[in-house]
């Protein structure tokens, strides 16, 4: 095992203590920030597999995150020798794989995620997976456990409860931060930490407890800074949560302490874009963060807006592929010839690209040959891999605090929250302020860098707010009834029949060459309304997405149905008029689709596959002069 962790540090007495237990043993290891979890879990598994002798199909890895699944993936296939075939999962992408083997009949991949978390929780307590996991199933590691809520939290109980297997569960009460997907308070309360005294409470003293404290990320004093909150914020979960305001403040207070970065003028955007290392700029709210990354765009800094965990975009390379092979099946010398062609991130690796490919079972028997007709379901079915799927590496990121968690950069940019009670006053109507959950979340803003930590102002009177109906952000005034804009989401793109055959006539072939070659991420859209009035029930008219005035797409059914939502300020008021361009729409990505397969025969394209834009940004409206005066007389009545 030393050969493949030459170059790796070597092991704390911490992490040997939790590298080294048996494998019946049943671990629950507490690592603070930036403490070599994820090293030490590779080295976990490995020890698992080669000198405990299970298999990697005894052991299952499960954890909260996509991206932790790919950092999990990506060190084992970099170091791990024995465990490099072992398999980790979100819990989502788990319980879909369980009730697919249990109930195949059961449609399984079109519910929802809270559907298949709780079908597979019932499958557990009902039996049906006991020819699963009751005699091949020896070990369980389970990361980031404090975030286990709610249904999550009731289905690895009921794993680890009906199995008879030793498990390592690791994670850390002070970044708990995913209460709010609890509604009500006094039970989000309830659920912080509720996982751990729940396996103390269950295994007692078989259970073996472990601690990770040393922090191998920060390298300076500044990237310190917020460390020592650590302890006081795990306490805090372990007291019901009492203090939480007094530990808020004294963390915002350290904040406030820090080198302030500036505003977003010409000096800042230049330290942005000539720094040499990775930069992120965190956000209390993705509404701030939208508007942060039009402001950076406008001041020509490139960068990238982290999206969602869920929201998952397949890389236009794969439909260029595609498109390009008229059979069924792709050898691997036939990929190799065709790979200088494709556009592919720079330094790229083949090997890997080829093997994320075969992952998604389409080999015809062999290591050599694709079958494009199952790599296409897999598309369809949204189980390709998701080294494939992630967002590029770059150099500046904005993000909220949220969707920063696991992450790590040279320099992070904090921008202050506010007092408690401004955060208080920016959440949604009805919200409920859970002050501990809020130190928390800025614990874990404040312990992303390595280097260096900034504070940028707090964003204030930005007249955005989250629409309850559509959960979008919109652009308010001052007048209840207003509306100036609202967010572009991943989804808000037709993508079930190639662009130039919905809404607008154009030769297909030569749209998919556009978006293939001309098309890139940060680009600016307009959406141009093609006719006045709706041609559906309870919908917006339709949309066409326009690049540099040539169409390129149309907005999805569901955009046209949250528009009309959005615009209808009350029960009564029926949206008759509808903005004629909506401006301050950028590009997130080019990807690949997978639609009606007729519809792509009947356009020239192969395997019903193709390309199609993805929108971002929090767009603002543009109504006709008349129609507007119009508006605003109705509704002031």
């Amino acid at each position: 095992m030393s050969d493949a962790y030459s170059g790796t540090p070597p092991l704390t007495d911490e992490q040997r203590a939790v590298v080294e237990q048996p494998a019946d043993a049943l671990t629950l290891v507490t690592a603070g920030a930036g403490a070599g979890k994820t090293h030490t879990l590779v080295r976990r598994l490995d020890r698992l597999v080669a000198e405990a002798d299970l298999s990697a199909g005894e052991i299952l890895v499960l954890t909260f995150s996509r991206a932790a699944v790919r950092e999990l993936r990506n060190r084992l296939s970099q170091y791990g020798e024995a465990a490099r075939h072992v398999r980790a999962q979100t819990f989502d992408s788990w319980a879909l794989d369980l009730l697919t083997r249990v109930d195949a009949q059961g449609d399984w991949p079109s519910r929802t995620f809270e559907a298949r978390i709780e079908g597979a929780r019932k499958a557990i307590d009902e039996g049906l997976a006991d020819e699963l996991y009751e005699h091949d199933l020896r070990h369980v590691v389970i990361d980031e456990v404090q975030d286990l809520v709610g249904a999550r939290r009731d289905l690895v109980e009921a794993l680890l409860d009906r199995f008879d297997c030793g498990f390592t569960a690791v994670g850390d009460p002070a970044q708990s931060i995913y209460g709010f997907t609890i509604k009500d308070l006094a039970e989000r309360q309830g659920e912080t930490n509720r996982f751990f005294e729940w396996l103390r409470g269950t295994f007692g003293e078989e259970l073996t407890e472990l601690r990770l404290t040393e922090n191998f990320r920060a390298r300076t004093e500044d990237a310190k800074a917020a460390l020592g909150f650590g302890p006081r914020l795990r306490a805090l979960s372990e007291s019901g949560n009492q203090d939480g305001e007094a530990q808020y403040k004294e963390l915002r207070d350290v904040l406030t302490g820090v080198m302030d970065f500036g505003g977003l003028d010409e000096l800042a955007a230049d330290a942005l874009t000539s720094y040499a290392g990775t930069t992120a700029i965190l956000c209390r709210t993705n509404g701030q963060a939208l508007i942060l990354s039009e402001r950076l765009h406008s001041a020509g800094v490139p960068h990238r807006l982290q999206r969602s965990a869920r929201d998952r975009a397949v890389p236009a390379w794969v439909g260029v592929l595609m498109a390009r092979r008229d059979s069924s099946s792709l050898s691997r010398e036939e990929f190799e010839e065709m790979r200088p062609n494709l556009p592919l991130p720079d330094g790229s690796d083949g090997d890997l690209l080829w093997r994320l490919l075969q992952r998604t079972g389409s080999g015809r028997g062999s290591d050599r040959v694709l079958d494009l007709s199952r790599l296409r379901s897999t598309l369809a079915s949204g189980r390709l891999p998701d080294e494939l799927t992630a967002q590029p590496p770059a150099r500046l990121v904005v993000s909220s605090f949220h969707r920063a968690k696991g992450l790590e950069f040279d320099r992070v940019l904090v921008v202050d929250p506010g007092p408690l009670q401004m955060v208080e006053a920016k959440k949604r109507k009805g919200g409920e302020k859970d002050a501990a959950e809020e130190a928390r979340l800025l614990y874990v803003a404040m312990t992303r860098p390595r280097d260096e930590l900034f504070r940028l102002e707090v964003m204030e009177n930005l007249n955005i707010r989250v629409d309850n109906r559509t959960s979008r952000w919109g652009r308010y005034f001052y007048q209840y009834w207003r509306r100036d804009g609202l967010e572009l989401q991943g989804g808000d793109v037709v993508t079930e029949y190639p662009a130039g055959t919905v809404d607008f006539d154009a030769d297909v072939t030569d749209v998919q060459h556009y978006l293939a070659t001309a098309v890139r991420p940060g680009d600016v859209v307009e959406l141009e309304r093609l006719y006045p009035d709706p041609v559906a029930l309870l919908e917006s008219p339709p949309y066409v997405i326009k690049h540099r005035g040539r169409a390129i797409g149309t907005v999805s059914e569901r955009f046209r149905a949250d528009l009309y939502q959005y615009l209808k300020t009350s029960k009564t008021y029926i949206p008759q008029n509808f903005p004629a361009v909506i401006s301050g729409v950028r590009i997130d990505v080019v990807g690949t689709v997978a639609g009606d397969e007729a519809a792509g025969v009947r356009a020239g394209l192969n395997h019903g596959i193709w390309l199609a834009p993805r929108l971002v940004g929090l767009s603002t409206f543009a109504w006709d002069k008349k129609t507007q005066e119009t508006e605003l007389d109705v509704q002031a009545q």
